[in-house]
């Protein structure tokens, strides 16, 4: 009996607030609670009146309906200091969204930004819907509306240099992150996307900035040192290139591409030793396995193995047939093409799919054109290569003797 006296009390108390709210703020979405805690009641009334006992099923409905479900409304409203239709509406946006009716999604939110237009759910759920459409002038304009009405959301400032570097607006996209680092300097995705902004437009000297001021909050980042490493190489300043590098294999010795990297500018300086270490080690990272057995093959043939040479080079390039190309190319394989085996033509034009970013691709590329620089400026002609072949050899017997 006190259970059925609390259970009335309850119900009615909620159903007088809410219809108070749907009185005050002239809002029919209101009807659906009401109608709601109608059911529960009309549900509590049958098992009085006609004295049955429900079963815990019906009761179990009867307490959502009337008293639970109202009450969790009541409580969001007061809590997020947003409306009943608004929660509705942006509930109903997400639902269509997850189905993939998109249109239906922008429907229910247009409803909610004309009643409510300072909504921050509604203004970012919005925006997410035209950022997924790849609409990105629009997205950035809900969002910074979601800003404008909520400034301590820094995510969503980072969200928009994204979308504003998408729609090419590179300059906005800049002064935005700078902004953000200045009031969070140890915003770490801040950071990373304004080097490689920076990078991927030459500007390598802030680019060098932005990650030095970033080593100050996070020490031990592999990405922060091989980002150095590769903004470094882009300038040739190939020494400190390699202290980054070797910082960041020293951190993570299992990401096989500052390796590879680190071969190559050991190549450049001449040091085949210390390049073929670099070279066999990197040979177990997939994307730059046949990177490695080419350079390899270049080791060896500077050495004066042209047998070791060419069996390199075949490897590289049944991994890699358009390394056949790059290969005929370079006058330091003179004396193993005609030991190469030329891959058929449409496996030459097959695309390689690799998961390496694009900054690396371009780090590696330059590091790859400044080893054929190299090898041609050390091998004009065959004489030249004999010497080198002759003054290594010299080198391995003092080292004997010594």
């Amino acid at each position: 009996m006190i259970e059925k006296i609390i259970f009335n009390i309850l119900a009615f108390a909620i159903f007088i607030i809410v219809f108070g709210r749907f009185i005050k703020k002239n809002d029919t979405t209101y009807v659906y609670i009401l109608g709601l805690e109608f059911v529960g009641i009309v549900i509590n009334f049958i098992e009085l009146f006609f004295n049955i006992n429900l079963n815990i099923i019906f009761k179990i409905i009867m307490y959502i309906l009337s008293i639970i479900l109202p009450a969790i409304i009541l409580i969001l409203e007061y809590s997020k200091k947003v409306d009943f239709p608004e929660i509705l509406y942006i509930t109903l946006a997400k639902i269509a969204m997850s189905s993939g009716n998109a249109e239906k999604a922008k429907e229910y939110l247009f409803k909610v930004i004309k009643k409510y237009p300072e909504s921050y759910i509604g203004h970012k759920t919005l925006a997410e819907i035209y950022e997924k459409e790849e609409n990105y002038s629009v997205a950035v304009d809900e969002y910074i509306r979601a800003t404008q009405i909520n400034n301590k959301d820094i995510k969503l400032n980072y969200k928009i240099a994204k979308l504003l570097e998408k729609d090419k607006k590179t300059e906005e996209a800049i002064i935005m992150l700078q902004d953000i680092l200045k009031k969070n300097p140890e915003y770490y995705e801040a950071t990373n996307l304004l080097g490689e902004i920076l990078y991927i437009n030459e500007r390598y000297k802030e680019a060098i900035n932005v990650y030095m001021n970033a080593l100050r909050y996070n020490p031990g980042n592999y990405d922060l040192y091989y980002n150095l490493g590769m903004v470094y190489t882009m300038t040739n300043d190939f020494q400190r290139a390699k202290e980054f590098y070797e910082k960041a294999a020293e951190i993570n010795s299992l990401l096989y591409n500052a390796k590879l990297s680190l071969g190559q500018i050991a190549l450049i300086a001449g040091d085949l030793e210390e390049a073929e270490k670099f070279f066999k080690e990197s040979l177990k990272g997939e994307d730059v396995e046949s990177g490695s057995y080419y350079y390899l093959s270049q080791v060896a043939i500077l050495k004066g193995d042209k047998e070791k040479s060419a069996n390199y080079m075949n490897i590289a390039i049944e991994l890699d047939p358009k390394l056949y190309d790059k290969m005929q190319k370079e006058t330091v394989f003179t004396p193993i093409k005609n030991e190469v085996k030329k891959p058929e033509k449409e496996k030459r034009e097959e695309i390689k799919k690799t998961k390496l970013l694009l900054k690396e691709k371009r780090a590696l590329n330059h590091l790859s054109r400044t080893c054929s620089l190299t090898s041609e400026l050390n091998n004009d002609d065959l004489t030249m290569m004999k010497n080198l072949e002759k003054n290594y050899i010299r080198k391995e017997q003092k080292q004997r003797e010594n």
